[in-house]
């Protein structure tokens, strides 16, 4: 066959290729079963049922179908169901079908390592993701709305869940912590698609809340990094408060160091410098949230991560964006396995009936005061009384933090081997997933809903936003806003 003949013949077999869903659907299965087959020509008896990799995999591909069908759930005018729920159904499924668990099956310390990789790369996220302009610019209202529901939140839960479930004080805050923080994975589709539609634009709202989801986020994970320091520490009360703030002292100053480190190295005139940058910022962060365990400080980690993410996002200015799309293609592969893992913990034949519903009363008694002491927060915002309600309402979603540091006490009781401890630690898990299946959804649905019946739109300033600094002085005047806050958790 001569060379014409060749480019005839791929000229026909071009225009015959398949396209659409069918050969999206063809590529996606095949590559599945070529990540199955590269693993096991690797590994071998490790991808056999019952192996650590054939667990894994399973895991990571039913999770991935489960956010996927999830997604494809679309009602008229309400924004989709978050992925996030098909994933952690995914592992709980997984984990609670006979023969299947003992075929699909996962070794604590496996599971215990990629659920704190997995928290590496949120927290990395969260810091690239802080724009110090915004942080300027945003004032009393968005730092009423950042710091107060959440500490508010957390102090009910902690008071209820001592009360109602026995935990002691300090697992009470942990469980506080844990359950305080809201769910910008939820929130920001959502306010995006708000945004688009020109709803609550002149008053700043969508932005308002992206902005402030992150802050509420990183509050919530110190106060639960102080605290779970608190609670492993062994000396006496004193020096175990000593301990969390030496945790929350010691991982900024790490983070602050290494932070103006990565600034600077690698340097601008080095070759692949997006690709250098990312594999440094990776892992220090991974380094730093296991190196905080070796070390005996558990706590210092995650701020150490957030720290550093964010000065160096600080001194790469505009050239963080190919960054974050890095770390953003790592979250695209460990979300999953964090939501399945998170999914897979939870045995339902022994969960305790009393302990999920006394967990459901601590759950729905800090939501409940939430949305009061959020309506409370943007009082003198300059928000009419449906803005202030709809605010409230946006503010419950739960979700990714939980995921990410829910079960975190629970792995350090496991290595801890005291079973008083893995019993607390299991209660926060529990109620952690409570959390997340009830909110996710429920929040999704009360922003798509409550969005267009609350918040006054105007469709010739669709995508305007006005800058936060301005809320209070003049609630009437739009300004152009152009962050968005679509790289957070």
């Amino acid at each position: 066959m001569t060379m014409m003949d060749c480019s005839s013949w791929f000229s026909r077999l071009r225009c015959s290729r398949p396209q659409g869903f069918l050969a999206h659907v063809i590529t996606k299965v095949c590559l599945g079963v070529l990540l199955f087959g590269v693993v096991w020509s690797i590994a071998e008896k490790e991808c056999y049922p019952g192996g650590n990799l054939f667990g894994i995999i399973i895991l990571f591909l039913c999770a991935v179908c489960g956010g996927k069908l999830i997604g494809l759930i679309q009602l008229p005018t309400l924004p989709p169901f978050p992925p996030l729920l098909g994933m952690l159904l995914a592992g709980l499924v997984l984990r609670n079908v006979p023969y299947v668990t003992e075929a699909v099956h996962i070794e604590q310390n496996w599971s215990a390592a990629l659920r704190n990789i997995a928290l590496a790369i949120i927290l990395t996220r969260a810091g690239l993701g802080l724009d110090p302009s915004a942080l300027r610019r945003l004032k009393a209202v968005c730092v009423r709305l950042a710091v107060g529901p959440c500490t508010v939140e957390a102090s009910t839960v902690a008071v209820m869940s001592h009360f109602l479930m026995g935990l002691p004080w300090v697992w009470g805050f942990v469980l506080g912590f844990v359950l305080s923080a809201v769910s910008p994975a939820v929130v920001v589709p959502s306010m995006l698609l708000l945004q688009k539609d020109g709803y609550g634009v002149k008053k700043g709202i969508p932005t308002l809340l992206m902005a402030a989801g992150s802050f509420d986020d990183i509050l919530a994970i110190t106060g639960f990094t102080t605290c779970l320091g608190v609670a492993f520490a062994s000396d006496s009360t004193w020096l175990n408060v000593l301990k969390g703030v030496l945790e929350v002292v010691g991982g900024s100053a790490a983070g602050l160091l290494l932070g103006v480190f990565i600034c600077f190295f690698p340097s601008l005139d080095q070759e692949e410098l997006v690709l250098r940058r990312s594999a440094m910022l990776l892992g220090l962060s991974v380094f730093a949230v296991f190196g905080s365990h070796v070390a005996g400080f558990s706590g210092a980690g995650g701020l150490c991560t957030l720290v550093m993410a964010f000065l160096a996002a600080l001194g790469w200015g505009t050239e963080k964006g190919p960054v974050e799309a890095v770390v953003g293609r790592f979250w695209d592969i460990f979300q999953p396995l964090l939501f399945g893992l998170v999914g897979a913990q939870i045995t339902v034949s022994t969960l305790d009936p009393i302990t999920v519903g006394l967990g459901m009363a601590c759950l729905g008694t800090g939501l409940v005061v939430r949305v009061l002491f959020t309506f409370l927060m943007v009082f003198f915002g300059g928000f009419n009384t449906k803005e202030k309600l709809f605010i409230s309402v946006a503010w419950l979603p739960k979700a990714t933090v939980q995921a990410a540091i829910g079960s975190k006490a629970l792995d350090m009781a496991r290595v801890s081997g005291d079973e008083v401890l893995v019993k607390y630690g299991l209660d926060v898990l529990t109620v952690a997933v409570l959390a997340i299946l009830t909110t996710a959804p429920v929040g999704a649905l009360g922003i798509g809903l409550a969005g267009p019946r609350l918040l006054t739109r105007d469709p010739e300033d669709t995508h305007a936003d006005r800058k936060e600094g301005d809320l209070e002085a003049d609630a009437e005047t739009p300004q152009k806003e152009n962050v968005t806050f679509e790289s957070k958790l």
